[in-house]
């Protein structure tokens, strides 16, 4: 009698000898076996990653050095860690996105989409990366609406295949009188400057996007939120092919877990959180009255000390809103606000004529981005030389070693922000080697500068119809990851 146990191993290797046998068959007759590798395999092969995005501010454009936008660089350090270059295609609409996914148009989609039930159905989502919320945005001159009963004063339109359209569908069984508009040919940012010149009344959009656009669109404002928080992800094909899909998972464990990711979305929305509709305002028109009669000198001096001088003006305007004659209480003057001893080691002699002080201030913050460690890598580099520049070196070293202390990374401007405060308390400051400072200061300062910067690329752009306008305050600059 057979041994029972011994069953299941006679039957694996009789099909083992079928496979065998089948193979040698084919090989016989001239059959060429062919085994398709891996979707992950054919990439590395091809070397070439395809991916789906929109263009937004969030997503991806082109900057003045190229391409750019959160889920560009994201995409960009996941391609690089395959050993392989990026390709980015862009639908003509959001729905498109789904379709060529289906279709194997693309490897997957980093578009800024949101987690959706009925998305789930079609596509597979990776990890979350970022959460938003759904906005009701209306004009600032417009009686804001206080509920969904509300919008029936005015006209609403989203764009069509967005997870606006299903928040809406969903608030409709409540309050059936609730009607809207649906467009398959706009991106969301231009249905935000379609309300900002009221020719819409109402529109929905991401909180994140909403942020990013209301420092150019001044007239913006949320009424209240459609959605709870909602988590952005990538979208991949359901396939039984999970090799990419895993490899993203890993990715994604790896970089949420050292903080990359958090450091990409510090610079990427980091600053856009203040809204300031009547400095914004104000530095509008100090663009178009102030800024022509330095323009040719900030540019002479970024040029001399490889600065962007859209930063130096920035800088400019941060300090003195442009006017050569400012002086401050504590004796700094001009319109890079320089003191009598840095002035002095600079060479120069008189602080308001505008000239001498846009290029002092460019050589200062030129001397101050070389004196730092090298591990300080951009764009956190000239966020640490602006703070610099503002509260003096020594006391950024002291909110370094602070941020050492904490386990915290001194070499990332996220982690600097949160030290750099405690320089103003008492139990802080007493252990360090250069005592009080007014740590908040500086951070109020950097952010500030990034701002402007951005607003200001925006004003360029619209004077000149050729040129895009700049989202991504310092996209200039090589990116952190």
């Amino acid at each position: 009698m057979s041994n029972p146990l011994e069953m299941p191993k006679c039957r694996t290797m009789a099909s083992s000898l079928l496979i065998l046998a089948a193979i040698i068959l084919l090989i016989f007759k001239g059959i060429p076996l062919v085994f398709k590798p891996s979707i992950l395999k054919q990439i590395q092969d091809s070397g070439e990653l395809v991916i789906i995005s929109r263009n937004s501010p969030t997503t991806y454009y082109e900057g003045p050095e190229g391409p750019t936008g959160f889920e560009y660089e994201l995409a960009k350090k996941f391609a690089d860690s395959l050993g392989v270059a990026l390709k980015v295609i862009t639908p003509d609409n959001l729905n498109d996105i789904f379709d060529m996914l289906d279709n194997g148009q693309a490897h997957f989609a980093a578009a800024g989409l949101t987690v959706t039930e009925s998305r789930k159905e079609r596509v597979k989502f990776a990890a979350s990366y970022q959460e938003i919320t759904e906005q009701l945005v209306y004009h600032n001159q417009d009686i804001t609406p206080d509920n969904i009963d509300d919008l029936a004063l005015g006209n609403l339109e989203v764009i069509a295949g967005s997870s606006h359209v299903e928040s809406l569908e969903q608030l409709k069984q409540t309050n059936p009188a609730l009607e809207w508009i649906e467009h398959d040919d706009i991106e969301s940012e231009q249905l935000l400057q379609l309300v900002n010149d009221r020719i819409v009344d109402y529109t929905v959009a991401d909180s994140n996007e909403v942020a990013m656009n209301q420092r150019f669109l001044l007239e913006l404002r949320v009424a209240f939120d459609i959605s709870n928080p909602k988590k952005l992800a990538w979208a991949f094909p359901k396939s039984k092919d999970t090799s990419l899909y895993d490899r993203a998972m890993v990715f994604f464990w790896r970089h949420l877990n050292n903080g990359d990711i958090t450091q990409l979305i510090e610079r990427h929305f980091g600053h856009v959180s203040k809204f300031d509709y009547v400095g914004n305002r104000i530095y509008i028109r100090h663009i178009a009255t102030r800024l022509s009669k330095y323009q040719d000198m900030y540019i002479e001096a970024g040029d001399k000390y490889d600065i962007d001088w859209r930063l130096l003006a920035a800088m400019g305007y941060q300090e003195s809103h442009w006017n050569p004659k400012a002086v401050s209480p504590t004796g700094v003057r001009g319109i890079m606000m320089l003191t009598r001893e840095t002035a002095g080691q600079l060479g120069i002699k008189n602080r308001l004529d505008p000239e001498s002080s846009i290029f002092g201030g460019a050589k200062y913050l030129a001397q101050i981005r070389n004196r730092l460690p090298e591990e300080i890598t951009e764009p956190d580099r000239t966020w640490f030389a602006l703070a610099s520049y503002n509260v003096g070196y020594y006391h950024l070293e002291d909110a370094r070693q602070i941020a050492t202390s904490l386990e915290k990374d001194s070499t990332k401007w996220i982690d600097l922000k949160t030290t750099l405060p405690l320089l103003s308390r008492k139990q802080w400051y007493k252990k360090t080697s250069y005592g009080y400072a007014r740590g908040w200061e500086p951070v109020r300062y950097v952010e500030a500068i990034r701002r402007y910067y951005d607003l200001l690329n925006y004003q360029l752009a619209k004077s000149n119809p050729k040129s895009k306008p700049e989202h991504d305050a310092f996209s200039i600059l090589p990116p952190v990851l």
